[in-house]
């Protein structure tokens, strides 16, 4: 059956903001394609008709800044098979240490190195794929976390979106990793992801926000990729829910806004050691709690 393709280029670097309106809105036919190469992005979605693609543009763009969108919106009627490949050619499957991130669809001819570990991304299910530079920052702490201090520890991962993260972790063997969003179609979307991995039931999803979903619930490793002015404001939930010589790593954080989010970590938390990394306009904030 033929689709509707709804397809407008977005100023570079205007990706983040307009994922940040998707989510407000609860909007999930529509995402944000990126070309990390050539440095292009797109939005995107696919419907049933004119009128649905129309709907949803017309929703969405009366909230945009005119500064994203560089081309004026376009309709084009896709065969099912040709939607379905336009989507597929920007995902790639990618690796960090012994784990993979793969699309389903390469389930068949995908060839796992012995001794690593795979997670299956559907895009099509709304599943980020993790090419975001704000995701890699964290799924490489977190791998970099369980060669350092191996598999044992609890693992928080605030501010769950599709999942990915705390996916990763119970792939990676962390025992039945939690974690939270304050939408709760976010939560049932991860419950989604977890089942398409053959991992139901080995992470803790849960509905909660910043106050809710932190307390009571100390942990080894927490993770936050969450926007900057949101990391600053609940800083001390997120110190709070970390154990003695446990990490906090924090995301979503762009490069020009690290040395505030920096310095209003800092002064929450003296006495941690901290590094930070950037990849792209991106930057991520380790902490490390003293004690044992």
């Amino acid at each position: 059956m033929p689709v509707i393709e709804l397809k407008v280029e977005v100023a570079p670097g205007a990706g983040p903001a307009i994922e940040d309106l998707l989510g407000e809105a609860e909007e999930q036919r529509l995402m944000v394609l990126e070309d990390k190469p050539s440095g292009r992005a797109w939005l995107t979605g696919y419907f049933t008709d004119e009128a649905e693609a129309k709907s949803a543009w017309t929703a969405l763009s009366a909230r945009l800044d005119p500064e994203w969108q560089a081309t004026a919106a376009e309709l084009h009627e896709l065969p099912d098979a040709d939607w379905k490949e336009s989507y597929r050619a920007h995902f790639k499957a990618w690796q960090f240490g012994p784990l993979h991130w793969v699309p389903v669809w390469e389930r068949e001819t995908f060839r796992l190195p012995a001794g690593h570990q795979v997670l299956w991304l559907d895009p099509g299910m709304a599943f980020g794929t993790g090419n975001h530079e704000t995701t890699r920052l964290v799924v490489e702490r977190l791998v970099q976390f369980a060669g350092e201090r191996g598999l044992a520890g609890r693992v928080l991962d605030a501010g769950c979106g599709s999942g990915i993260l705390a996916l990763s972790a119970a792939r990676l063997g962390f025992p039945r990793p939690a974690a939270f969003d304050n939408d709760p179609v976010a939560v049932e979307v991860s419950r989604e992801n977890a089942a398409l991995n053959d991992l139901a039931g080995r992470v803790e999803f849960f509905t909660g926000d910043l106050v809710t979903g932190l307390a009571g619930r100390p942990a080894e490793l927490v993770m936050a990729n969450i926007q900057s002015d949101v990391l600053l404001r609940f800083s001390g939930e997120l110190l709070g829910a970390v154990v003695p010589g446990g990490w906090l790593v924090l995301s979503g954080i762009l490069a020009r806004e690290l040395p505030q989010v920096r310095d209003g970590f800092a002064a929450a938390a003296p006495g941690w050691r901290w590094e930070t990394r950037e990849m792209g306009e991106w930057a991520d904030l380790l902490l490390v709690r003293p004690g044992a």
